[in-house]
């Protein structure tokens, strides 16, 4: 019975509605006593209505697949036919649920058109004949007189079997050998009468829609040579009994959802040559000895199922195989060296499972292989040299394992046909041979990841057909960037992917002829140096153009411009002076423009509203000075970056129109006004930076409408009021940062309120309640006119008493000559509010060495809780030192301006001729000293790395990422100080120096810490970024040997860094920390790689000669790319 709804609705094709209600009330609820018979869509019921009117009423089951097309053609067929002999329609009930049509009855049933048949042709009262059921009726246009169908009508009615489409009949017996029907989008299960066509040799039913079980009748068909039941639905098990089909050669299952064991009985069909299982869910192993029948097997492919165990090395005996496919399954173990003796062997795929071992070196022996895929394994050792000299190959593909060694460069190797050669993610080292261009047919050529030294071959630019060429993070270099001279040669070339290599060059003029083919060019970080080449426009199918992070200069050229498809353009953390070109607004694909890190000036380009293209836009950190009102009319635009610039004016309401952005970041400007109230439409943001602006007024409450809010900081800036009580409905703000303003009132106490800290709110006055501060005090007080005459009177008497106090205290500290300093002054740029001596005193128990945190050359720092209930690290210069005025002259002028998330933040000071100190924030975890080298603490491999890319992290930004260089000096574990979340901070600018523009190398009389310090700080009091990165280095090396450089093993013939350079190569494991690596634990391969890799990249840190080291971007790639690598192992 049918479920239905009671909102139905009636469709009319003659006069008069019948509701489905009157229907189940003619049929008497559909009662078996009313059935007038069943077919394949449903059924007929007899239906007396209450006007005395008696129908036949046929409703279809909508489970049925089809029903809803034979209702609709039905309805098509009759709207319009009139004839004595048809069956009327009288009238239909149809909606999603129930579809029924109201028939002309016929009193004396049937006689028992494409479904012509007995029991289509119903008889009146006067026994005329009326043909019904136009389910399966086609209608033909205008000339036509044939069509196709994918629908069978009933069996026995139709034109004989052997004129069927996709039938064929033997000649003698006019028996079905035959029977094609793929692609025809046919539906349903296969029949069990299939297996009733004893004579059928081949069955090709692929490319259909068929689904459910495959039959076991099927089996039952002996005579069968070929099976294609491939790309359907089938779901279930294959069929024990398919062994059964002794004479079947091709049995082809691909693209279903079949799933369980391989029957073992398929691999005893000995007249079996083509097995293919791919793209199932099918599991379990393949047997050792599976070509022990398979003797006639050709081709075996079961790629992308489920299949585990060890390849079998009893493949050996499939000595006919020429294809082996057992790609992205779950095979582990080694290749089996056996596999070689199959000499008839062209395509080998075993990618994409956790196969271990060597490629056995006897692969170069299949002198008929054509395709070798053997990528994400976990393969190691080298790649067997005589794999470059099998001339029929054409495809190799073993990228994503641990493969090293390097490339044979003898004139001998090379000479294949070899189009595809994909060797990306390993660690192959050595050059890259120039005999490689003897492979004149390659086209894609992948050596990315890996640890190829040298220079790159300008043979490469003879390979005429190259399309693709990515040499992305090696060691790669290329005077005078020859080989882009070189490649304009390569006619079809469309991808150049060369960055993170020290290719060391200018961009030759020769760029502008490379193939106008070229769609990708990357060279990021590849300390490219000069001017952006004009021809470079030239390039007219360019859809990505990177060249981030190298030293360019001069202006952005306007010939970019004529790059009208280009998407993507990279040009941050350069050099690059000058204007914005207007005609970027012209450039309709521009989806990502990256100019950030450089010294761009000026306004942007007023028509950039134009770029509707844009989504990404990072401009942060350049010298631009207004944002045109256009801008905000980018509705498309996702992300926005525009801080660290000159920006001046305000945030006009159209911020709003933005709907689609994620990420907002206008900090570190000098934007002035208010917020604007439409920033709440801004349903979609997610970040949100106004910080350190001069932005005015109140926090708009329309802020509590930003739904995906997850960070807001609107730090340092001049608002007032009140934190609006909204904020508490975003439940996704995991950010929030309001301090130094002048807000007031209540810190709001619900929702993500509750996991906010003191610092979010520090240097508001006003602000009070909350968690963190103190309780908000009742107000009595009512300002009436007495009630204001009489604050006045008290605050001027309370200011006489304190003007006289503070006299007589000054007289009586002259006469005593006491040094207690009695006058505080606020750290102008950070202040929290006026700290006096005697707030500090207190807040370190009169400076009690129970609070003291450590000592260095110019004082002691100290832990300070405050009566707020802030706890404040309280630095305290020691002014009998000399240098330490200095010091803390230069802490003061570095922070002052410095931000970032990896620098210990100055809150305020407190400083007269007799005092000085300077509060910090507290790191509750101490130094990163104190966890390398204390017994009771202990930090694992990621705490590690992570803290090493914190400190590397502020390293990059005090070298490149502010407007001045800043060069820290003092860099060493007890100075990068750890908070609650073990986040690194580095500290302690008390020997910092900065380097004005254009300036890159400074001297100092002050050394800095011995072990630590490069050798030419030592030696001649030379300064420069490069002894930061040498620290570093040392740095690396300390936090994972926990060896100190000034250990006692280090004498005069032993540095740090040489012990390190001697045991890297052949024993890392003997020098790395015992705690980390440890052989039971899990991952002791993966660990000893990772940390040997570090190393390696502390050794490139601390080169005698400053100019071969690395700089702090280079460092911070490498050591994230690390963390990467460690793990996706």
């Amino acid at each position: 019975m049918f479920q239905l709804k009671p909102n139905l609705f009636l469709q009319q094709h003659q006069p008069g509605f019948h509701i489905y209600i009157e229907i189940g009330r003619a049929t008497q609820g559909f009662d078996q006593c009313n059935l007038l018979g069943s077919g394949g869509f449903g059924s007929v019921y007899k239906g007396m209505f209450e006007n005395g009117m008696t129908l036949a009423i046929k409703v279809f089951n909508l489970r049925i697949e089809g029903a809803f097309k034979s209702f609709d053609i039905e309805c098509e067929v009759l709207h319009n036919l009139r004839h004595r002999n048809l069956a009327k329609v009288i009238s239909s009930c149809t909606n999603m649920d129930f579809k029924a049509l109201l028939l002309e009855y016929m009193p004396n049933g049937s006689l028992e058109k494409c479904d012509l048949k007995p029991s289509n042709v119903l008889l009146d009262e006067r026994l005329v004949g009326h043909v019904s059921d136009f389910g399966l009726a086609k209608l033909f246009g205008e000339g036509e007189s044939v069509a196709h169908t994918k629908t069978l009508a009933t069996m026995g009615y139709i034109a004989p079997v052997c004129d069927w489409i996709g039938v064929t009949c033997g000649s003698r017996h006019h028996r079905v050998r035959a029977l094609n029907v793929s692609n025809l989008n046919i539906l349903g299960n296969i029949p069990p009468q299939l297996g009733n066509l004893s004579f059928l040799v081949s069955l090709d039913l692929s490319s259909n829609n068929f689904q459910g079980d495959l039959p076991q009748d099927l089996s039952r068909l002996r005579r069968l040579k070929v099976m294609n039941l491939a790309n359907n639905n089938f779901t279930g098990q294959i069929p024990k009994d398919f062994g059964n089909l002794m004479r079947l050669e091709k049995l082809v299952l691909v693209s279903n959802k079949l799933s369980g064991s391989i029957p073992f009985s398929i691999f005893n069909i000995s007249s079996l040559e083509i097995l293919a299982l791919t793209y199932n869910q099918l599991s379990g192993s393949l047997p050792v000895d599976i070509c022990r029948r398979l003797q006639k097997i050709k081709s075996i492919s079961i790629i992308s199922n489920h299949l585990s165990g060890q390849i079998p090395t009893g493949l050996s005996n499939c000595t006919e195989l020429y294809e082996l496919s057992l790609s992205y399954n779950n095979f582990s173990g080694t290749i089996p060296p056996e596999i070689v003796n199959l000499e008839r062997l062209q395509f080998l795929n075993l990618g994409g499972n956790n196969l271990q071992g060597i490629i056995p070196r006897e692969i170069g022996n299949l002198h008929k292989l054509e395709i070798l895929y053997l990528q994400i394994n976990k393969l190691s050792g080298s790649i067997p040299e005589g794999l470059f000299n099998i001339s029929t190959l054409t495809e190799v593909s073993v990228f994503f394992n641990n493969l090293s060694g390097s490339l044979p460069s003898a004139s001998g190797y090379w000479q294949t046909n070899l189009q595809l050669l994909n060797l990306g993610q390993n660690n192959i080292g050595g050059v890259i041979p120039t005999s490689i261009s003897n492979s004149s047919n390659l086209e894609i050529i992948d050596l990315s990841i890996n640890k190829f030294s040298g220079q790159i071959p300008n043979s490469l630019g003879d390979l005429r057909d190259l399309e693709y060429l990515d040499l992305f993070v090696n060691n790669l270099s290329s005077p005078h960037l020859s080989i882009l001279t070189s490649l304009v040669n390569c006619r079809y070339l469309k991808e150049v992917i060369l960055g993170e290599n020290p290719l060391y060059g200018v961009l030759p003029d020769s760029i502008g002829n490379l193939s106008i083919s070229i769609m990708e060019l990357e060279l990021y970080s590849s300390e490219i140096r000069g001017q952006i080449p004009l021809g470079i426009g030239n390039l007219s199918n360019l859809n990505t153009l990177s060249l981030s992070g190298n030293d360019l200069t001069g202006s952005v050229p306007t010939t970019l411009c004529d790059l009208h498809i280009l998407q993507r353009l990279g040009l941050g953390l350069n050099r690059l002076s000058g204007s914005l070109p207007e005609c970027l607004c012209k450039m309709s694909s521009l989806g990502l423009l990256s100019l950030y890190y450089n010294r761009i000036s000026g306004p942007i380009p007023s028509c950039i509203g134009n770029a509707t293209s844009l989504r990404n836009a990072y401009l942060n950190s350049n010298r631009l000075t207004n944002i045109p009102t256009s801008l905000w009319s980018l509705k498309y635009l996702l992300v926005l970056n525009l801080s660290n610039n000159s920006l001046i004016g305000s945030i006009p309401p159209e911020l709003g129109n933005l709907k689609a952005i994620t990420s907002i970041n206008l900090s570190r400007n000098h934007l002035s006004g208010s917020i604007p109230s439409t920033i709440g439409d801004l349903q979609s943001l997610v970040y949100l930076s106004l910080a350190y602006n001069e932005l005015q007024g109140s926090i708009p409450e329309s802020l509590g409408k930003m739904i995906s809010l997850e960070s807001a900081n609107l730090s340092n800036n001049i608002l007032s009021g009140t934190i609006p009580k909204s904020l508490e409905l975003l439940r996704y703000l995991k950010n929030f940062n309001v301090s130094f303003n002048r807000l007031e009132g209540e810190i709001p106490s619900k929702g993500p309120f509750l996991n906010f800290n003191s610092q979010s709110f520090m240097g508001n006055g006003g602000l009070c309640g909350g968690l963190v501060f103190q309780p908000c005090m009742t107000r009595s007080f009512h300002h009436s006119r007495r009630g204001k005459l009489l604050l006045i009177i008290l605050v001027s008497l309370g200011a006489a008493v304190m003007v006289l106090g503070s006299i007589v205290v000054f007289m009586l500290r002259r006469r005593w000559n006491r040094n207690i300093p009695t006058e505080a002054e606020s750290f102008a740029a950070t202040t929290l509010a006026r700290i006096s001596y005697i707030e500090i005193e207190r807040a370190t128990q009169g400076f009690d060495q129970c609070n003291l945190l450590g000592s260095g050359g110019f004082g002691s720092v100290y832990k300070g809780m405050f009566a707020n209930g802030m706890t404040l690290a309280i630095k305290v210069f020691n002014l009998q030192v000399e240098g330490a005025l200095k010091s803390f002259d230069a802490e003061c002028e570095v922070l002052r301006n410095l931000r970032h998330r990896n620098l210990t933040k100055v809150v305020s000071s407190c400083t007269n001729l007799d005092f000085k100190a300077l509060l910090l924030e507290y790191m509750p975890n101490g130094s990163l000293e104190l966890w390398l080298h204390s017994d009771d603490r202990f930090l694992n491999m990621i705490q590690r790395l992570d803290i090493m890319i914190d400190v590397a992290f502020a390293l990059e930004y005090l070298h490149h990422g502010y407007e001045t260089v800043v060069v820290h000096s003092d860099l060493k574990p007890s100075n990068v100080l750890l908070d609650e979340k073990l986040v690194g901070h580095v500290s302690d600018f008390g020997l910092t120096k900065l380097l004005g523009e254009g300036e890159s190398i400074a001297h100092t009389n002050t050394l800095a810490t011995m072990g630590y310090i490069a050798p030419e700080y030592g030696s001649v009091g030379l300064v420069s970024t490069r002894c930061d990165v040498y620290s570093y280095g040392i740095m690396l090396m300390e936090t994972f040997t926990r060896n100190r450089p000034y250990d006692e093993m280090f004498d005069g013939n032993l540095s740090m860094r040489s012990w390190v350079c001697n045991s890297v190569p052949a024993m890392p494991e003997d020098i790395i920390d015992v705690t980390l690596m440890e052989p039971e634990k899990t991952h002791f391969q993966e660990k000893l790689c990772c940390v040997s890799s570090i190393l390696e990249v502390a050794l490139h840190c601390t080169t005698e000669s400053p100019n071969e080291r690395l700089n702090m971007i280079e460092v911070l790639a490498n050591i994230k790319k690390i963390k990467q690598e460690f793990l996706r192992k």
